[in-house]
């Protein structure tokens, strides 16, 4: 059969056509919404990803604020760290073959660009003691452990230089590299020297603190460390960068880091896809410095005290015959002002070894010493202050006329007491309470006037007025009223000096030991109070401060070592200003008890009269009294006490030294000069130091004889 002109014609069936454009329209539509979807709809999210892909934002570091004494004499500097870093982007060749030869370990047949890189690699390492490479750490296949990844820290790894370089490359081949932190200067130019040699390699310089006296001040200045984990969100919303900026952990360096820190600077800069920068997008925004301060700390008086506390320590160690004193502390302040000419807490640490990395095994050396060298011992240690604290009841005994300054109490060495719990105790047990002189000369002071009271210190005569005794002091001072007048003089409360971990010492009550010891207040509670024992404790900031105040006629000044913050141009912009806090004599503080001895609303202020007296008092214990032979021969008139403190804590328990009758003790002796206009007021004290009249007394007198030389000298005087 054949057709109608001779040709066969192909026939494509209808459907199949439907089918086809149908198809074609589907393709075309999915492709439609998907370039809808990404332009339209999800437009401005890949708009803001391509753009966050092509800029960078680069946090500029700022400068730390300096730290000066008050003689503008540095105590805490920036000095430049040289450190070693690689741009892969700038190697001779691509530094991936290089991990690709080591992962044949050695079998690898190296190509040219491995080889140069390769070369650099080598003459680097031979620069600085780095190695070119470290095969051990490479796991059978051929890659760097997980572990050294994940432990990895630019500088303080045992990686090699390949293996620095191949963690760090990642997506980012124009962002430098460190390789080693903090060379010395002569390596660093020497390297710089040879930059033809060793393309991509650098120097680059930053910042680190230095500390030019060391430990002489490191309880004072402190030291910086990175950023803590628990903080990072706080201090990138400051725009503080983690793993690279540092902040203050101790010290001024870490109470005054708001003043000091300053304000990082950023540059938004627009990259291309490897990361090099091209070109600055926006103005940048530049870094502010932090502020200077200056210390009220005086850097000659500080040294002076330190050693003077060492040698008093050593000579003592050296009588004995081991080393039986080897944790104290000294304190100098401007009773005036309330400014701390020199405050030792001895032992200490070295702040540089820890200014560029703290280094894991002298940080454990330092928190594993039981001297615990890395505690403030001037602020943060709570001891019981002893005699020092009778000042406290030296001034309410007369304020509430418990007895007149004339009335003669008598000791007579040793006392009985009733041992009452409650006012009515049907069965009240006895206790002796002795004095000092009793322990060595089986006698005591006979009959004690108030000065003569504080002169020898007699620890009956305020046994005695603290609490009651039969008819010679029908009511004494009472617990309640003894610790207005103790917070009156700043015990059981922070002075708000500007170093962080202060304590606040304790002042025990009856409510307290309730709680507390679940034991009511006894008799023997009140009198052992009274002269600085039992429950009650206190800093030796406190205690300086306690006897500063009546020093300066009641006027409490708040302890600071601040002097001037000054900025970057060496404008003041907060000048000093002495704070007072409160004035015992014209501000109401004490609260009145009634005969029931329960609080009422009415407050009183220590009459003048009674300042002067207590001043009085302290001045007889340098002429005549417990701290008289240490005091002989000094030309400015002075006053003072001295503080023998009994204790018993976790070392003396330790040491099996904590014998009932010989109890071991702490030396205190705290005082000021001159007595008729004090200029400075110096507190010492000696764990386990014994009698304070010995071994604390010497120290303040040469402290004091120190201060008074520099301010001849300072003045064109001969000393």
């Amino acid at each position: 059969m054949s057709t109608s002109n001779g040709l066969n014609k192909s026939h494509i069936a209808t459907w199949r056509v439907v089918v086809i454009y149908v198809a074609l329209a589907l393709v075309f539509s999915i492709y439609s919404y998907r370039l809808f979807n990404l332009q339209v709809v999800e437009g401005a999210t890949y708009r803001a990803q391509a753009e966050e892909n092509r800029t960078r934002v680069i946090n500029v570091q700022t400068t730390r604020g300096l730290i000066y004494d008050r003689n503008n004499f540095i105590l805490a500097s920036n000095a430049p760290s040289y450190n070693v870093v690689i741009t892969p982007a700038e190697l001779p060749g691509n530094p991936v073959l290089v991990m690709k030869a080591y992962r044949e370990l050695y079998d690898f047949d190296y190509t040219e660009e491995a080889g140069a890189v390769q070369e650099v690699y080598r003459q680097l390492s031979a620069l600085i003691g780095v190695p070119v490479t470290t095969p051990e750490l490479w796991d059978e296949d051929g890659f760097i452990q997980d572990v050294q990844i994940k432990n990895f820290s630019p500088c303080y790894s045992d990686l090699g230089i390949t293996e620095i370089v191949i963690i760090g490359d990642t997506n980012a081949p124009y962002s430098p590299i460190e390789i080693k932190c903090n060379i010395d200067e002569q390596t660093a130019m020497i390297i710089r020297s040879k930059s033809a040699e060793l393309p991509g390699v650098s120097i680059a310089i930053e910042p680190v603190r230095e500390y030019p006296t060391g430990w002489l001040t490191a309880e004072v200045i402190g030291f910086l460390g990175p950023i803590p984990a628990a903080e990072e969100d706080y201090y990138e919303s400051l725009g503080f960068v983690p793993n690279r900026d540092k902040v203050g952990y101790a010290g001024v360096e870490s109470t005054l880091q708001d003043i000091l820190s300053g304000i990082n600077g950023q540059r938004v800069v627009e990259v291309d896809n490897a990361g090099q920068i091209l070109r600055d997008i926006e103005a940048p925004v530049e870094p502010i410095p932090g502020n200077n301060v200056r210390l009220t700390i005086d850097t000659r008086l500080q040294t002076a005290a330190k050693e003077i506390l060492l040698d008093e320590m050593e000579s003592w160690n050296n009588w004995f015959g081991y080393e039986r004193y080897n944790n104290g502390v000294v304190i100098a302040m401007n009773p005036q002002t309330g400014e701390i000419l020199a405050l030792v807490s001895y032992p200490s640490y070295e702040n540089n070894r820890l200014a560029r990395v703290i280094p894991a095994y002298y940080y454990n050396q330092l928190a594993s010493d039981p001297r615990r060298p890395l505690f403030n011992h001037a602020i943060s240690a709570e001891h019981p202050p002893g005699s020092v604290f009778k000042m406290a009841a030296a001034i309410g005994i007369l304020n509430e006329n418990v007895v007149t300054p004339e009335q003669k109490i008598f000791d007579p060495g040793v006392i009985e007491i009733e041992e009452r719990y409650t006012p009515n105790d049907p069965n009240p047990g006895t206790r002796e309470y002795v004095c000092y002189t009793y322990k060595t000369t089986g006698a005591g002071h006979g009959d004690v006037d108030y000065l003569h009271g504080i002169a020898l210190s007699c620890d009956v005569y305020f046994y005695k007025v603290g609490g009651g005794y039969e008819d010679e002091v029908p009511e004494g001072l009472g617990i309640w009223r003894l610790g207005e007048y103790a917070r009156a003089l700043g015990y059981g409360s922070r002075t708000g000096i500007e170093l962080p971990g202060e304590a606040a010492g304790f002042m025990p009550d009856p409510t307290w030991k309730r709680i507390y010891k679940f034991e009511n207040w006894s008799t023997g509670d009140t009198y052992i109070s009274t002269i600085g024992q039992g429950y009650v404790t206190s800093t030796p900031l406190q205690v300086l401060v306690s006897v500063a105040t009546l020093a300066n006629d009641g006027k409490l000044m708040k302890p600071t070592l601040v002097r001037e913050v000054v900025d970057a141009e060496g404008n003041v912009i907060k000048p000093f200003a002495p704070v007072e806090v409160w004035d015992i004599t014209q501000d109401p503080l004490i609260h009145v008890y009634d005969e029931n001895f329960l609080q009422t609303d009415e407050k009183i202020t220590v009459q003048p009269w009674v300042i002067a007296m207590a001043q009085q008092g302290m001045r007889l214990v340098v002429t005549e009294g417990t701290a008289s032979a240490y005091f002989e021969g000094f030309d400015i008139p002075a006053a003072g006490k001295t503080g023998t403190a009994e204790y018993c804590d976790d070392i003396a328990s330790a040491r099996d030294i904590c014998k009932p009758g010989a109890w071991p003790a702490h030396a205190w002796y705290v005082g000021y000069a001159p007595f008729d206009n004090p200029e400075i007021a110096v507190v010492a004290f000696v764990y386990n130091g014994d009698e304070g009249s010995k071994v604390a007394a010497p120290i303040v007198r040469r402290v004091m004889e120190v201060y008074f030389a520099l301010k001849q000298a300072d003045a064109g005087q001969q000393p």
